[in-house]
């Protein structure tokens, strides 16, 4: 599909509120051999009879199980599938994010291919973006999955609707859809991928969810394990960070380093009075030792913040700064 993309004084709503506005299908995978023709036909059948131009993208990211070859055959035999291949595993967020840097739809949509995710759902996503939501997640109601990945996933997403103030039931589902543009404002790493609705709503895009069908796995094994939930719970914070602080980071470093400083000058000061008045030697109080570490690691801490912030100011790029709704 080749399509130019539209320019920046373009309404974007407007373009994807046309019914002609074309929709990449971005699809990561590792080790799906048993799903990848499946979901690729169901794709098809459900984007074919639409009056728009489409294609769907294969992400391998690294699998070893023949998956990577199928898609290939796919991606020869029709027009319409394009494969990205990595040369090992990088990661779902890094295939993500390849998968959007390759798409040319004014509507890109992300889905598993392990079809627990069902392709009926997409016109509803594409409703959804037609009402002038820029992030439409989906939200598996009813999951099919075990409780041990159920419950974490629960607590998880609950933490981070709180800590974001997003009205989003389940931001770790991987099925949604984005507009060109907020698509295209994601840099993702890590296990930055289950955040992003968080990431865009931060910086003022329009998030919404819709309830999605659900379905058990029926091939291949889970990916999810334990230390993917103790990195979720990391990345949250760098999310926090990246959402609240990337344009100022001295603010979060002097929360912490600041009143390390305050603490630490407090207990001289008061330990030099005593020493004035000559209520005995200080040297040897445990509260002097106190006192220099804590006015030591303060300093320290506001030094990081301040090269930060130097970093920061050399850094930053314009398209870093905000986000443009409409020029007139």
């Amino acid at each position: 599909m080749n399509r130019t993309s539209m320019a920046e004084n373009v309404d974007p709503q407007a373009q994807v509120a046309s019914g002609d506005s074309s929709v990449s299908v971005v699809v990561p995978f590792l080790d799906e051999v048993s799903t990848i023709e499946t979901l690729s036909d169901r794709v098809h059948t459900v984007m074919g009879p639409m009056n728009r131009e489409w294609e769907l993208i294969f992400v391998d990211d690294g699998s070893t199980d023949g998956g990577g070859d199928v898609a290939a055959d796919l991606a020869r035999r029709k027009s319409n599938v394009k494969l990205i291949r990595f040369t090992r595993n990088f990661g779902k967020a890094s295939a993500l994010s390849a998968g959007i840097a390759q798409a040319a739809g004014d509507i890109i949509v992300t889905m598993d291919a392990d079809l627990q995710d069902d392709p009926n759902e997409i016109p509803r996503f594409l409703e959804s973006i037609a009402d002038k939501y820029d992030v439409v997640s989906g939200w598996k109601q009813t999951r099919r999955d075990p409780l041990g990945k159920t419950l974490p996933s629960r607590v998880f997403n609950r933490m981070t609707a709180k800590m974001f103030d997003i009205d989003i039931h389940d931001i770790n589902c991987g099925f949604k859809a984005y507009t060109r543009r907020a698509a295209k404002r994601l840099n993702l790493y890590g296990e930055l991928h289950r955040f992003t609705p968080a990431l865009l709503h931060a910086v003022g895009f329009k998030c919404t969810e819709i309830v999605v069908q659900h379905h058990a796995r029926e091939h291949g094994q889970s990916k999810y394990g334990v230390m993917r939930m103790v990195k979720g719970f990391l990345d949250l914070s760098t999310v926090k960070l990246l959402t609240r602080y990337q344009s100022r980071p001295l603010h979060f470093f002097a929360m912490i380093g600041l009143p390390l400083l305050l603490i630490g000058l407090s207990f001289i000061a008061y330990l030099s009075v005593l020493w004035l008045l000559g209520m005995g030697p200080i040297g040897t109080r445990p509260l002097l030792f106190i006192g220099i570490l804590f006015t030591v690691t303060g300093t320290q801490i506001l030094g990081v913040g301040l090269v930060a912030e130097l970093l920061q100011a050399t850094g930053l790029r314009e398209r870093d700064k905000y986000v443009i709704d409409e020029i007139v």
